[in-house]
């Protein structure tokens, strides 16, 4: 089932929804844990994959998928605060992620994909990092992610290659379009 584009918004705008509407921000803390707990997987995948083992691909790799389970766990313990149980709910795979996967064919495309994936990532959590007014504990634990998330879009970037990044683009632009996203 093809999941609908979702209207475009930037991320600034997008936060002060999000924020605002408890519902919505318990709802994008589940997203999160999700993303984060099924992003290593995906990782790990990649690796295995297509990284020779003791390479350093392979050991970059290792490092960003053990950095996205502890992500994962710092996620978990924002929705443990707010009286939720930390759950992977609905197919992660579904929206972004099934316009941009079937485009990976190598170790250069998988990493173009990643570095697409994160720099898009980057862009929301940046805006709340700088939110002051950002609940106190969102803020924390995403100040930490952003320092982490930085090194996984320049990792995976230097991983890849400009031909493989060019070739993922437009899958890339499919995926923030279904989801609602302005660059």
């Amino acid at each position: 089932m093809a999941a609908k584009p979702k209207p475009s918004r930037d991320s600034l705008r997008w936060w002060e929804e999000t924020r605002s509407d408890s519902e919505h921000l318990v709802d994008w803390l589940l997203d999160q844990y999700r993303g984060e707990v099924t992003a290593a997987g995906r990782i790990e995948h990649l690796r295995d994959a297509y990284a020779r083992p003791g390479s350093r691909a392979h050991r970059v790799l290792t490092v960003i998928a053990g950095q996205e389970r502890r992500h994962a766990d710092w996620v978990a313990g924002l929705l443990i605060a707010r009286g939720l149980e930390p759950e992977v709910r609905g197919e992660p795979e579904a929206r972004y992620w099934a316009r941009t996967l079937p485009g990976i064919a190598d170790l250069e495309t998988g990493c173009a994909v990643g570095a697409h994936a994160e720099r898009m990532r980057l862009e929301r959590i940046e805006v709340i990092a700088a939110d002051t007014s950002a609940p106190p504990d969102i803020r924390d634990v995403f100040i930490r992610i952003l320092v982490e998330e930085r090194f996984h879009e320049r990792a995976f970037r230097a991983l890849a290659t400009q031909e493989s990044l060019e070739r993922t683009r437009e899958a890339h632009a499919l995926g923030r379009e279904v989801l609602g996203l302005v660059p």
